[in-house]
């Protein structure tokens, strides 16, 4: 396989987003005037004050064409570009209640991970509705989110558009992978070492992770599937793990300062992927976020570790 190849098998699709109307809310002249006083430049009278909590959701809601709607979005929520310039609440994990109530939202969409849960309570007792995804690292994670962004942006018939289109290229991705395998000697994928380095310590990927979730989808063997959770990386761990390929997120590449920096991490020289250097990168929030860009991301692992 060469650089060139690599490389397209890199890039990930786009989804595409569907149409939809959007009703307002009936009011007093007095609430009306006192709304469209403090209405954004965008947004209608009575339509919905979004704050969107993890960039899947973020990216689902442009997908809709409903992007005028957020007034706040986490610091996860970085694709489409445009979404990077939204206010921002912070990280995901760890929320301000001042912060959040502060942009006088009527609505948040989310994970279970946001938190932590004394601000999640800090903005129900105030009155604010929070929808959140149950996060079981399953495609069917991204059909609720769907479901949930359509209900908040009063955008259903366009959210049952897009679940079509996502559960159709799903399929598709599936039946590219089922066809791999059966031509596979005993159907046993390659072994992979998936490595996070967004903090001081890389962290390897073991079962109950989004990385081990997608490893499967993709016919690939997690290399730590003996260990729940993340692990941190040691020689030791990557030598015995005796990977086939590495997969990693850009933004690890990134961080630990390119790709030769990479590939000094412990260990990682002397498995069978170091010494072949193979190496897939992905941004994170495609392959590991369970948005609309999941059916493209698998592809492109599952391509890759062809």
């Amino acid at each position: 396989m060469g650089p060139e190849g690599d490389t397209q098998r890199r890039h990930l699709l786009q989804a595409i987003g569907g149409l939809g109307g959007l009703a307002t809310l009936p009011m007093s002249l007095g609430a009306a005037a006192q709304a469209f006083a403090a209405a954004p430049p965008g947004q209608a009278l009575g339509e919905p004050r979004l704050v969107s909590i993890h960039g899947s959701l973020t990216e689902i809601v442009y997908l809709l064409e409903a992007q005028h709607l957020l007034v706040g979005t986490d610091t996860t929520s970085t694709h489409p570009a445009e979404a990077s310039r939204t206010p921002k609440v912070g990280y995901l994990r760890q929320l301000s209640a001042e912060g959040l109530l502060s942009l006088k939202p009527n609505a948040v969409l989310g994970t279970d991970e946001a938190g932590p849960p004394a601000v999640l309570a800090q903005l129900r007792q105030a009155g604010v509705p929070l929808r959140l995804v149950n996060v079981r690292h399953r495609f069917e994670d991204l059909m609720e989110k769907v479901r949930l962004a359509g209900e908040a942006t009063r955008r259903q018939k366009a959210a049952q558009a897009l679940s079509a289109d996502l559960q159709k290229r799903w399929l598709a991705t599936q039946q590219q992978v089922a066809r791999r395998n059966a031509a596979t000697p005993g159907n046993a994928g390659p072994r992979v070492l998936f490595i996070m380095a967004h903090g001081p310590a890389p962290m390897l990927a073991g079962t109950d992770t989004g990385a081990h979730a997608m490893l499967g989808y993709a016919g690939a063997r997690n290399a730590m599937a003996e260990v729940q959770g993340w692990r941190a990386l040691n020689a030791e761990s990557a030598v015995q793990a005796r990977p086939d390929w590495v997969v990693t997120t850009q933004e690890s590449v990134s961080a630990l300062g390119g790709l030769q920096k990479f590939w000094q991490l412990p260990g990682l020289a002397m498995t069978p992927a170091g010494r072949l250097q193979r190496l897939l990168s992905f941004d994170t929030m495609a392959l590991l976020g369970f948005g609309p860009r999941m059916p493209s991301a698998l592809e492109a692992l599952q391509q890759g570790l062809a």
